[in-house]
């Protein structure tokens, strides 16, 4: 039996291998006897892998340490850390094949026990099924992924600006935060992009302006371009950073949406208005200036056609040749109607 304790560990150690399977973990204990029943557990299970053909047992912890590797890229990675760490108080060291329908339900009973939202709920059970169906389909971990039943979610109206609400809020926020949200609704990057924006991510020569692909949400490169008002706004950013174009007392401004930002609102008559709102009155100033969806599709960095349609309500001139033809024939029909009726009485 190959049972030992290391320098940097209270823990017992163990090592095996049987038929070349090759096993070297901690035993999670310092307790000798119980050291040694965990490694006569791992030397049967391998035992059973290796002669029997039995599928390798995998805990909650493995395939999330091996989702997290593989989903590195993700512009969400901290959020999605956060979720794993409510989670785990559920499913800590779990074997995946035992996390069934009913210890599902209770996670999310439990999640809507703490008097969260609907949707705060259901983020955290995407992760739960996010990583139960890779371990099925591409890591072949287990044969079957319980049902994780989501929560209804209320369809909330886009919430955006008026031209003249927000010229009042520019007038009521501090000059850092109100250059931050021109600049956002003549661009419509979201708050982080803005923020972290850079000089060499510019060029007023040409009027252009770009994410790179590891700052954007979809990961992949966005170009925007710098319109008149843009211009001017950086034009008065000159000079006070030599990296970042919006700074405040020679810092860059990690989170825009602050007292200052709630206060300037409260002080301009604005309810129900996040920074994030400011990407959606963007999107729908363009959509009521007539901006095709595609287009907007390609300013946004939208990756899919869906998240555009939401703002298609606020426009209805792509309709409006379609509802004319019909209304000239409808007239022409009814003129004619008209006439044989007419006719008749004549007759």
């Amino acid at each position: 039996m190959s049972l030992y304790k290391r320098k940097d560990s209270s823990y017992y150690w163990i090592k095996l291998s049987v038929n070349g399977r090759r096993l070297q973990k901690s035993t999670g204990t310092a307790n000798k006897q119980k050291a040694k029943e965990y490694h006569d557990r791992m030397k049967a299970r391998l035992w059973d892998e290796s002669r029997l053909g039995v599928k390798a047992v995998h805990t909650w912890n493995e395939a999330v340490v091996r989702w997290l590797k593989e989903t590195a890229h993700k512009a969400t990675r901290k959020e999605d850390i956060a979720q794993f760490r409510r989670l785990d108080r559920f499913l800590r060291g779990v074997p995946l094949g035992e996390i069934n329908r009913e210890m599902v339900d209770r996670i999310r009973d439990a999640r809507m026990a703490e008097g969260v939202s609907n949707s705060t709920v259901n983020r955290t059970m995407e992760k739960v099924r996010a990583v139960l169906r890779r371990a099925c389909d591409e890591w072949e971990w287990i044969d079957r992924v319980p049902k994780v039943r989501m929560l209804p979610e209320p369809q909330h109206r886009i919430r955006w600006l008026t031209q003249d609400e927000a010229a009042r809020l520019m007038a009521e926020l501090p000059p850092h935060l109100a250059a931050m949200a021109r600049f956002s609704l003549e661009t419509g990057l979201r708050r982080r992009n803005v923020a972290e924006l850079e000089w060499s991510q510019l060029d007023m020569g040409r009027r252009t302006g770009w994410i790179h692909a590891d700052q954007a949400k979809g990961r992949k490169t966005i170009q925007f371009p710098l319109t008149p008002t843009a211009i001017f706004v950086l034009h008065q950013q000159k000079g006070k950073h030599p990296r970042y174009v919006f700074t405040y007392r020679g810092n860059m401004v990690k989170q825009p949406n602050s007292w200052a930002w709630r206060h300037a609102l409260k002080r301009a008559g604005i309810e129900n208005f996040r920074w994030h709102d400011l990407r959606h009155t963007w999107a729908s100033w363009h959509i009521q200036a007539g901006t095709p969806l595609h287009v907007l599709q390609e300013l946004g960095g939208w990756s899919c056609a869906e998240m555009v349609r939401r703002y298609a309500h606020l426009s209805s001139e792509h309709l409006a040749a379609y509802a004319d033809r019909m209304s000239e024939r409808s007239t022409i029909q009814l003129r004619l109607v008209g006439e044989e009726k007419q006719e008749l009485v004549s007759g």
